[in-house]
């Protein structure tokens, strides 16, 4: 190594550069020179208005470096007054880390990164000026620019200190410097002597200042002048950072308020560093810690004055009456500011001191704190007791070990992208990103080691040949690339690479190119190749070509035979490049047809061999159509192309493989080629292995979601994969077993919980699941999904149960070994922000957003709530997951609430409130109230509560008197978000923003924390494990640390002896062992359904598949185990448990369930796609219909419109034909004699319908099941015969349309079809949804689609039988921002309307294919558009129906910019509109505009006449689902209710609705009529959800009484048999007896107390019979299979109970809950009854009262949900799950199944003569005719 020693006593580096010259330093913009009066020399001036752009750099090229090791450097400038400024200083740390440290007064706060440290710079003011006073007073993010006065200032960093404190770096050189505008500057130079510049040389000889103590004078060369006798510090500035002595904000650089010379006149200086001190600060000190006086508030004493101690302070608390305070000198540099000193005695004052760096930053300053997160300061507030001064000194105290937490393991995958993933050279171990950390794991063990220097997430990785250099990209505006050593784990060499984002890295094979992809400033693609041959030596990284290009690249990678050639794929190009003397050029190989494909991967052949020249070279791509291309390197042509196919099921045992052919291929995302076959990655979930042939697939492994990435390990033995859903793991060719590597979530933690007997950890997540981990292992146990989003999650302290609360207010309690839900509580009104159980296990608490508390009974296997109270918990969800804590003995509950600013502790038994305490007085100084975010128990000691709170304090409260017994001052940067206590009650753990710290909990120590870094977002909550031998931190992933603190031994040292502590060995073997505590495990956790093992079949001769295997789990009694996606809405969300254990890590395993994980597409963001209504039921296959004209029934009406569809109403005015759908039916109407007609073909619901132009045919399309696709049924209007059924579309079908000469048919998304034989002519592919399409009016071959993406053009070339599509896509015009394109019209054949989702319509031209005007037609999205002539309708989801007059649209000439109505062009003229109740779906008019029918989301068809501007009601229905119907007793009427709280009636003849009766908020659930004849004193009472019940007045039309018999909802409801009396029932199983009279209760019946009332009936029958008086019967069946019979008089004030049914059955393990138990009367014998329910079979059971037992049985294929009993021919109507309505004759058991609902049945009801049936499935209410059998 070169000397150094000519670098002292300093180095002028303008001399030293020869600046003057700038060959060896740069200037940039308005750089000048000019003489300076004040200093009478020339000096240079750095001025622009963008301080970036006029610089001064040195040395002037970046690989160069200065090499100067002074650790002070100086600078002396002069800002520009009323003007901003910057500096930049590159400095070298150990390791060869370049590390910038700048400061400037654009800065509004520190900021601080693993590579760069920004500090506001305070610029100072000429004394006693008015900026003075503002800048002596500055406080965090005073910034502002330079003020007026600002004088020539001395600055002197200490750049050794900066690094050490700041970063824990040691401090090597400086490597460059970089002076911005605006300032002027005299010189710079370094120097490891602290020089002061108020002083000369005679005077420092005569103090006996000399360099050999590390001080003395400025050189003169470098002084500023001073006139003889004046001062240096009245003219000039002084400024040193950082600081001495001061409390100025750390965190800044400003002017201190001590002059050098007073420190200097008192203080010699030593270069010995030395340990702190504690000094009795003189006047002129005490002025400099003023700020800190303010918050302290202390009282002044005089000095020497010595404090007598009075009483012990509580809990090592500090308290004095005097200005005396512990100060510390640098550990380095510093020596005491004054001589005589004293120095507190036994108790510290707390520390902000953070101590030691593991993955975390460490600053030395006792009074005020600098870490990674940039905090100002941490001040100990004492309470008031006096203590005694001593005047001995004492060494520093510090938290140890040091570090006390070391990253031991991170459950997470992803961040950025699920893309990238490694195989070392050895195969042994697998580099992958999580969020912003690179994690090196072994497959064998599971360790894990951690490369940590980028601040943002991993975006792309890339391993050289060897697999020793490591390279990484980071997203951000400015991307960062990092070279590291894999094998040390360190950071060679980073560099920015002036690209946005990062989104692909390449190293060549030896290691000495870097090639990397990602978009500029301008959204360009850019591509950048480095040098990077000296990285491993010098660190040094140099850019070898950089090219822009605007070609698409999704994969670029380099040549691993030559390293200046490269090959890259992307949207419609595969190109190769080649770096040649400093240019990147490409050449792009010839696709031919193949030219749209969007290309996804690339890959050479046979890895890495060499002996192949490079003519002899096959390149590999992969396709989203699922090509495979073969392209020979050295010609650039395509050699061969293939297309792999899914497979084609040929036999029920056996799948085969077809590889080309016709048909949509497999989407490939990644491809990887070894030397014997090649490895595909595919949207459809799987892994596929090949031979080099592809001539069929002989291994693959199916996963959870799509392969992002897969990549063939060196030796060709294992194959890695990724998926976009967060899992990673590889399949071992040689086993054919597949091993899963890590899971993650794949969104934010919210919390967890720890299992401390089991080691499992569960974590909620905003991804919706529920997950549980296996500590030792990392693998993932348990997966429990939920629609309903997780908040917070707790473990039983004892047992392996646990508790969740979710967004919706649920809490629900799990089982984990029975896999059985124990509880589910919905108490709760918002989102449930904690939960929690009682340490002794007894009592559960939980707590909601709304403020609301509950307490529960755990001892009891149903968690019985016990107590709930309202309006004591603060309102709001910052407080989750963790808002309440338990006190150790399990006696205190402490909460904040019921304000923001009150902390509560509450007896836990009884929720009674103990004390109130108010934290935003504690502080009376601050200018804010405080307020309390987060509450903790101490374990140890329950008398201490800690109370974090939004002024970044942490308050130690008495939890008996409420009192302040200590308080923690900016603990965090930001607010502290999580606290935990160890359970010994000596360390605290608190999270803030991204960052975690551990402390002393006493607080007694000089460096009393230590922080720690890794986390790239928020961290949401931090605890120990209960054996204390571990922390965890969740936020973007989850992070075990293990804690390194002795739990028996002290943990303070005051000598500088070694602490010595054992680390966890991270290669124990984890089989029956307890990484923690290494104690063997006595037994691994059972999982609660057996392991699923791997499905091996044969797919072709010599070849196996490794496919998952889909299973249920029988246990969860709360929800069907449905293949579906997890994430669909559900009406009521439960939980979807997967068991996920792996027994060993190199076990062959599984990865859950594909289907159980799949996503369905985002829905686009308008109202106008159609979106199928989620349904839980599936049609029985099985089912047969009955033969036409033998049908027992027929369906004579159908009564609503289906409001989820979208243009599903076709309306023919010259014909008179009138269709919609509704469900799964089309009802084909005659509008002036109301008969119906309807079509039967469909099984899910329909989406859409069209009509030919002649009004012959009509087609419409349904949605497709879970498996299969959606279907079109072309129908003949005249026979309503089905003459074409069409399935092709796997998504839902979103728009028909016939052309005009009804030659072609158009079914969205998007395939053309002759009309003569519906054959399919030609698909089109587009990257987004469409909407919406419409053909021309007048041209058969035009046709217009819009969408997601904008608008298509679209142009049809008919040449005989052949059909071409000519396709031009436009996107929206840039004057309605952001939109999505929602509807589409032609008017005339010049110009096209199309309409977006915020309004507005757009004006196009045809033949030019772009926008010529726009207007703001709507404040809503616009679903519907038709034209007709000059006219223009308009609907959207305001509800508004507008018709506009736009004849002024033919004369708008094409210009330059789009003609916007709102600026006064073109106009348009709204002729009327009107309001209607719900979103617009459809529309249909006459040719003139004149009148048509408006189909509304609510499920109402409209017609409007625009001549008189009314509108009438022609078809209603319900929105929401139907809980109940009743005919009258007449049959002259009927009634409905449903979920939004409406009863409607209804004239059974005309199917019209003739009244409606709306309770808002409120649910009912159940209906009836009066028995009364009287059509004058007609009545209806309805059940509502509050508990209500509800009697309306039909002929009035007005509530007639309103009762409340129950508080909670009501499910049956029924007059007696005379009237007389109401019974009904609530949910909790009692039945009340109302007067309807008066609304008095006469009687509660109790017997069913417990279980939900399903059916309540009543009869005329006399009772004397079965020997009981009475003229009534009546009955109650309950959810728990028991049913009730009662003879009642009601006259008589009698009801007797007559009989007790119950029937028994096996307990129940299907998923959802148990089918209904549901009871009748036999119409024509009341001494039957019938029951239906849950048992050992499916069956009705006929039980005669007389007999006292059941007489027959008939065996039923399905669990009924309704029932229901003609009282003519014996018939029973059964409703079921499986959409099946089953007509029976009792007498016989002859039946009939009927399918005619898209949905399982809710409700069948006989009208009292047994004539009519109605049927109901959600909303869909079908009246049938019913003939008998």
């Amino acid at each position: 190594m070169a000397s150094t020693g000519w670098q002292h006593p300093y180095v002028n580096i303008f001399k030293h550069v020869k600046i003057e010259d700038w060959k060896k330093s740069k200037k940039e913009g308005d750089v000048s020179t000019y003489m300076d009066k004040t200093l009478k020399c020339v000096v240079y001036r750095i001025k622009g208005p963008v301080p970036a752009n006029s610089y001064i750099v040195v040395p002037k090229t970046s690989n160069q470096s200065l090499g100067l090791t002074g650790c002070f450097f100086y600078l002396l400038f002069r800002p520009t007054p009323e003007k901003y400024f910057a500096v930049h200083l590159d400095v070298a740390a150990e390791g060869g880390q370049i590390i910038r440290i700048s400061f400037s007064n654009m800065f509004k706060e520190f900021k601080s990164t693993a590579t760069w440290l920004q500090f506001p710079f305070l610029c100072g003011a000429a004394k006693d000026s008015v900026y003075e006073s503002i800048a002596r007073s500055a406080r965090h993010g005073l910034v502002s620019p330079v003020p007026t006065s600002v004088r020539w200032t001395c600055l002197v960093l200490d750049l050794q200190y900066t690094l050490s404190a700041y970063l824990n770096r040691c401090y090597i050189h400086l490597k460059s410097i970089k002076l911005c505008a605006n300032m002027a500057v005299k010189n710079m130079f370094t120097s490891d002597l602290q020089l002061d510049p108020g002083i000369s040389f005679s005077q420092a000889k005569l103090m006996g200042l000399a360099s050999s103590q590390g001080t003395g004078a400025m050189p003169r060369e470098m002084s500023f002048p001073v006139a003889k006798g004046g001062s240096w510090h009245d003219l000039y500035d002084y400024i040193k950072f950082p600081s001495e002595g001061t409390k100025l904000p750390c965190d800044s650089i400003q002017k201190g308020h001590l002059h050098p010379e007073a420190s200097s006149s008192t203080n010699q200086r030593s270069p010995d560093r030395e340990n702190a001190h504690c000094v009795n600060l003189s006047k002129t000190v005490q002025d400099r810690v003023s700020l800190i006086q303010q918050l302290t508030a202390l009282k002044q004493i005089q000095r020497n004055h010595t404090s007598v101690v009075t009483s012990t302070p509580e809990l090592g608390v500090v308290s004095t009456h005097s200005k005396n305070w512990h100060c510390r000198d640098d550990s380095s540099e510093r020596q005491l500011l004054s001589s005589s000193s004293q120095q507190l005695a036994s108790s510290p004052l707390c520390d902000s001191v953070d101590g030691g760096v593991h993955v975390y930053v460490h600053p030395e300053d006792d009074l005020s704190k600098q870490g990674e997160e940039g905090e100002e300061e941490l001040v100990c507030t004492p309470v008031p007791c006096p203590v005694s001064l001593s005047s001995s000194k004492e060494s520093k105290q510090m938290l140890l070990p040091d570090p006390i937490l070391r990253l031991n393991q991170i459950i997470g995958f992803g961040g950025a992208t699920t893309k990238c993933a490694l195989w070392t050279k050895s195969g042994d171990e697998v580099v992958y990103p999580c969020h912003a950390i690179i994690i090196s794991m072994k497959i064998a063990s599971n360790q894990q080691r951690f490369f940590i220097g980028h601040t943002d997430k991993v975006s792309a990785l890339a391993f050289n040949g060897s697999t020793n250099l490591l390279a990484s990209a980071q997203i951000g505006s400015s991307s960062v690339v990092r070279v590291w050593n894999h094998h040390k784990a360190n950071c060679l060499a980073m560099c920015r690479s002036h690209a946005h984002s990062l989104t692909c890295l390449s190293f060549s094979y030896g290691g000495g190119v870097l090639c990397g992809v990602g978009k500029d400033s301008h959204n360009k693609t850019m591509v950048m190749v480095w040098n990077t041959l000296n990285v491993s030596k010098r660190g040094e990284m140099t850019i070898l070509a950089k090219a822009h290009t605007d070609v698409d690249i999704h994969t670029m990678k380099i040549a691993f035979f030559d390293d200046t050639r490269m090959v890259s794929c992307g949207r419609e190009n595969i190109r190769l490049w080649r770096v040649r003397n400093g240019t990147l050029r490409s050449c792009p190989v010839n696709l031919g047809e193949y030219h749209s494909l969007n290309f996804t991967d690339v890959a050479f052949e046979e890895g890495n061999s060499f002996d192949h020249h490079v003519d002899d070279r096959t390149l590999f791509a992969s396709s989203r159509s699922g090509h495979i291309f073969e392209i020979d390197y050295s010609r650039v042509v395509i050699r061969n192309v293939r297309r792999l196919l899914p497979a084609q099921q040929q036999h029920a045992d056996r799948r085969e493989k077809r590889t080309f052919n016709t048909g949509l291929g497999i989407a490939i995302n990644s491809i990887s080629v070894s030397s014997s076959f090649c490895a595909t990655g595919s949207e459809d979930g799987f892994l596929r292995l090949w031979p080099l042939d592809f001539s069929a697939v002989f291994l693959e492994a199916e996963h959870e979601g799509p392969v992002s990435m897969v990549l063939v390990s060196f030796d060709s033995l294992r194959v890695l994969a990724a998926t976009s859903t967060g899992n990673l793991g590889f399949l071992d060719v040689m086993s054919r077993g597949y091993n899963t590597l890590m899971r993650s979530h794949t969104d934010t933690v919210l919390g967890f919980s720890v299992d401390g007997i089991h080691r499992h950890l569960t974590t909620a997540s905003s991804d919706g699941s529920i997950r549980i981990w296996d500590m030792d292992s990392l693998h993932q146990l348990y997966d429990f999904v939920s629609e309903d989003s997780p908040c917070s999650v707790a473990f039983h302290p004892s047992e392996q149960i646990f508790a969740c609360g979710f967004s919706s207010g649920i809490v629900r309690v799990f089982a984990i070994s029975s896999a059985k839900l124990l509880a589910e509580h919905t108490q709760h009104r918002g989102d449930v922000v904690g939960v929690v159980f009682s340490p002794d296990g007894d009592s559960m608490y939980s707590a909601d957003s709304q403020g609301s508390l509950a307490l529960y009974n755990s001892c009891e296997e149903d968690y019985n709530v016990i107590k709930v109270v309202c309006n004591v918990v603060a309102r709001g969800t910052e407080r989750a997951p963790d808002a309440l804590t338990v006190s150790s003995d399990s006696r205190s509950l402490a909460f904040v609430g019921p304000s923001e600013y009150i902390v509560t502790i509450a007896d836990a038994y009884s929720l009674e409130e103990l004390l109130h305490v108010d934290v935003s007085i504690l502080d009376v100084d601050s200018p804010r109230l405080d307020s309390a975010l987060k509450v903790c128990f101490s374990p140890a000691s329950i008398e201490h509560l800690l109370v974090a709170t939004s002024a970044n304090k942490i308050l130690w409260l008495s939890t008996k008197t409420g009192r302040l017994l200590r308080q923690v001052s900016k603990v965090h940067k930001q607010q502290c978000s999580s606290l935990a206590v160890s359970h010994d009650s000596r360390f605290l753990l608190t999270a803030g923003h991204n960052t975690v710290k551990v402390w002393d909990y006493n607080m007694q120590l000089d460096v009393n924390s230590q922080m720690f870094i890794g986390h790239s977002q928020p961290v949401r909550q931090v605890s120990f494990t209960p054996d204390q031998l571990m922390a965890i931190s969740v936020g973007d992933a989850i992070f075990l640390w293990n804690f390194l603190a002795d739990p028996t031994d002290c943990l303070t040292d005051s000598s500088p002896l070694k602490v010595s502590f054992s680390p966890l060995k991270t290669d124990t073997k984890i089989d029956g062992l307890r990484l923690s505590s290494g104690i063997p495990r006595q037994s691994a956790p059972l999982p609660f359904s057996p392991a699923p093992q791997l499905d091996i079949n044969d797919v072709g001769q010599d070849s196996l598949s490794v496919c998952e295997g889909n299973w249920t789990i029988p246990t969860v009694p709360t929800q069907e185990a449905h293949p579906g996606p997890t994430s669909d809405p559900r009406p009521a969300s439960f939980l979807k448990v997967t068991d996920l254990v792996s027994m060993s890590p190199m076990n062959a395993g599984h990865m859950g369930t594909g289907d159980l994980k799949q996503k369905k597409p985002v829905r686009p963001d308008c109202y106008r796609h159609f979106i199928p209504r989620f349904k839980t039921s599936a049609l029985d296959q099985a089912v047969v219909s009955p033969q036409p004209q033998e049908e027992g029934m027929k369906l004579k009406a159908v009564i609503g419109y289906n409001g989820n569809g979208r243009g599903n109403m076709v309306w023919s005015p010259d014909q008179g034909l009138f269709a919609y759908s509704c469900g799964c039916l089309v009802v084909v109407e005659h509008l002036h004699s109301g008969s119906q007609r309807h079509l039967l073909g469909h099984t899910e619901e329909v989406s859409c319908v069209a009509l030919t132009n002649d009004s012959q045919t009509l087609a419409s399309a349904s949605v497709g099941s879970s498996s299969s696709k959606s279907v079109i049924c072309i129908w003949d209007i005249q026979s309503g015969t089905c003459r074409k059924t069409i399935s092709y579309h796997k998504g839902a079908v979103q728009c028909l349309a016939f052309s005009r000469d009804d030659r072609f048919f158009l079914s969205v998304e998007v395939a053309l079809w002759s009309s003569r034989n519906f054959q399919l002519l030609l698909n089109m592919q587009v990257s987004g949804p469409i909407h919406d399409a419409a053909f021309s009016p007048s041209s058969a071959n035009q046709m217009a689609c819009v969408g997601s993406q904008g608008a298509y053009f679209c142009v049809l070339d008919t040449q005989g039988h052949d059909v071409d599509l000519k396709v031009h896509r436009v996107n929206a015009p840039v004057e309605v921002g952001d939109v999505e394109l929602t509807a589409v019209c032609y008017h005339m054949d010049s110009f096209l309307f199309t309409s977006t989702n915020r309004g507005h319509v757009c004006v196009w031209d045809v033949a030019m294919q772009r926008c010529l005007m726009i207007w703001d037609a709507d404040e809503g999205e616009i679903g519907v558009l038709v034209c007709r002539g000059n006219r223009l309708l308009t609907g959207s989801n305001t509800r508004w129906l507008r018709l506009w007059e736009v004849e002024a649209v033919r004369g708008v000439k094409p210009v330059g910019k789009v003609d916007n109505v709102e600026d006064g062009g073109t106009k348009v003229l709204l002729e009327h509109e009107i309001m209607l109740d719900g979103t617009i779906v459809s529309a249909a008019f006459d040719n003139a505009l004149d009148m048509g029918i408006v189909g509304t989301t609510v499920g109402t068809l409209w017609y409007i006449n625009w001549s008189d501007n009314s509108s009438i009601r022609l078809v209603s229905g319900h929105k929401t689902k139907v809980n109940d119907v009743a005919f009258s007793f007449d049959e002259s009427h009927f009634v409905t209710c449903s979920e939004d709280g409406s009863v409607r009636v209804w004239s059974t003849s005309s199917y019209e609705l003739v009244v409606q009766f709306q309770v808002l908020s409120q649910s009912c659930g159940c209906v009836c009529w009066h028995p009364s004849s009287d059509k004058d004193g007609t009545c209806v009472a309805a059940g509502y959800s509050d508990g209500t019940m509800r009697i309306f007045q039909l002929v009035s039309t007005e509530m007639e009484m309103k009762l409340q018999p129950h508080n909670v909802a009501i499910s049956a409801i029924q007059y007696s048999a005379s009237g007389y009396v109401i019974l009904s029932a609530g949910n909790n199983g009692l039945v009340a007896v109302s007067n309807p009279v008066n609304g008095s209760t006469i009687q509660v019946i109790r017997d069913h107390k417990g279980a939900m009332v399903t059916t309540v009936q009543c009869v005329h029958e006399q009772c004397k019979n079965f020997g009981l008086e009475g003229n009534e019967l009546w009955l109650g069946a309950s959810a728990d299979r028991r049913v009730s019979v009662w003879a009642a008089d009601w006259m008589k004030d009698k009801c007797n109970l007559l009989d007790w049914l119950s029937f028994p059955a096996p307990a129940y393990f299907l998923g959802e809950s148990e089918p209904l138990s549901m009871a009748t009367f036999c119409p024509a014998d009341h001494s039957l009854v019938i029951y239906t329910g849950y048992g050992v079979e499916k069956e009705l059971s006929f039980y005669s009262l007389i007999k006292k037992q059941v007489i027959k049985k008939i065996a039923l294929p399905h669990w009924a949900t309704c029932i229901s009993l003609a009282s003519r021919k014996h018939l029973v109507a059964v409703g079921s799950k499986e959409r099946v309505l089953k007509l029976i004759k009792s007498t016989s058991g002859r039946f009939q199944d009927f399918v005619p609902h898209s949905d399982s049945l809710e409700t069948c009801r006989f009208s009292p003569s047994g004539a009519l049936l109605f049927s109901v499935a959600y909303n869909e209410i079908l009246l049938w005719e019913v003939q008998g059998l």
